[in-house]
């Protein structure tokens, strides 16, 4: 277990910050290392042309580790829609095919596809929240020989419903279905290995679980979809590119892996280094640490919401770092703005009330939030 971490984070003591799922605060050091990186826009000929490969190179290769891959299977995105655009323009699928998503997924890794439906014919089969509870086994009946691609998360964003990710991996294999996966709500608070998994592309946004700056996120890309054609026509992704002086020596051929998938101005002297502290302290940490300690405080909380009567998924059916709240009559009238005001940081949506702590959380947040929701559900 790790000991609270709060003194790394800049969070007052009466604000009760539950809501990593939605974006999580900085780390004082993250924040260091950005107001750094600006600041050396303020003396441009401090940057030299390696400044534009180190850092991101860096970023690559840590974000790479968390997911057991090397830096070569890494490119570096803007967001998450920019992923898994590059997923949906580098996978084949045919009229009458289908892409499956589960009901309600976060939007960045729908639209894609339904766009992709949409010109190649093939249709969208969106798995319904199971009554048993078992969203991986729907999944996996779901998928089949008509199945061109599955677009999964690790876990909904609304309630942290879990996907068992390295049984869908094996049924889309045995298909012959390709895997994409959201990790934004997972990544760097679940462990994830793509060498269990064995999907075709992974994208992960840096704002939520990793702890790092928004408009910054990396693409997994598996070795034999790196030849495949890039959204942008970009100059630093090409070979040679690192000599400035031979810039107009155009290229064809790009730098080695998912590379030639990079973002324009991947050097982003400002968010990379802050990216790069986030990332090495979740390594420092580690993921399995991380992942058991959130596990274990959404466990006290919700068991003592199921004694005030609430609903939660059990431990089995959902992420260790997730829970989603449900009230047995619907959300009480005004709760969201009685939290807010109580300065208790949560999310609702859908039907559940979004609860999501991570390493700066203590006992007293959790005190605070409750006593909120014993007001409520008192009338």
């Amino acid at each position: 277990m790790i000991s609270s971490q709060r003194e790394l984070f800049d969070i007052p003591d009466d604000i009760a910050y539950l809501n990593c799922a939605y974006m999580s605060p900085l780390m004082r050091p993250v924040v260091a290392a950005g107001v750094a990186g600006v600041t050396r826009k303020t003396r441009p000929w401090t940057i030299s042309p390696p400044d534009f490969f180190s850092d991101s190179e860096h970023a690559r290769t840590l974000f790479a580790r968390l997911i057991g891959a090397c830096s070569d299977d890494v490119a570096i995105i803007p967001a998450v829609s920019y992923g898994t655009g590059i997923a949906a323009r580098n996978l084949a699928v045919a009229a009458g095919q289908r892409v499956v998503v589960l009901a309600e997924q976060f939007p960045s890794n729908v639209y894609p596809w339904r766009e992709l439906a949409g010109r190649t014919g093939a249709r969208i089969d969106s798995v319904a929240r199971p009554a048993h509870g078992d969203w991986t086994q729907a999944v996996i009946e779901a998928i089949d020989a008509r199945t061109a691609i599955a677009a999964l998360p690790h876990c909904h964003w609304t309630d942290g419903a879990r996907i068992d990710l390295a049984r869908v991996g094996e049924r889309c294999r045995e298909v012959g279905a390709a895997l994409v996966v959201d990790l934004t709500q997972s990544g760097g608070a679940l462990p994830f290995d793509v060498n269990v998994v064995q999907p075709d592309f992974v994208v992960c946004g840096c704002y939520k679980w990793l702890l790092g700056p928004y408009t910054l996120g990396f693409v997994y890309v598996a070795p034999r979809h790196q030849h495949g054609e890039a959204l942008e026509q970009g100059w630093i992704a090409r070979r040679g590119s690192a000599d400035f002086t031979r810039l107009v020596d155009y290229q064809d051929a790009y730098q080695p892996g998912a590379r030639r998938y990079d973002m324009g101005e991947r050097s982003a002297f400002h968010l990379i280094p802050m990216a790069v502290r986030a990332l090495e302290q979740i390594l420092e940490w580690g993921v399995d640490a991380i992942a058991a300690t959130l596990a274990a405080r959404t466990a006290t909380i919700a068991q003592r919401a199921v004694g005030m009567g609430l609903g939660a998924l059990p431990a089995e059916q959902r992420a260790g770092h997730f829970l989603g709240l449900r009230f047995p009559r619907g959300l009480p009238d005004g709760l969201a703005t009685r939290l807010a005001e109580a300065r208790v940081y949560v999310s609702v949506r859908g039907e559940a009330l979004r609860v999501t702590p991570h390493l700066y959380n203590t006992d007293a947040d959790v005190e605070r939030l409750f006593r909120v929701l014993e007001a409520a559900m008192a009338g």
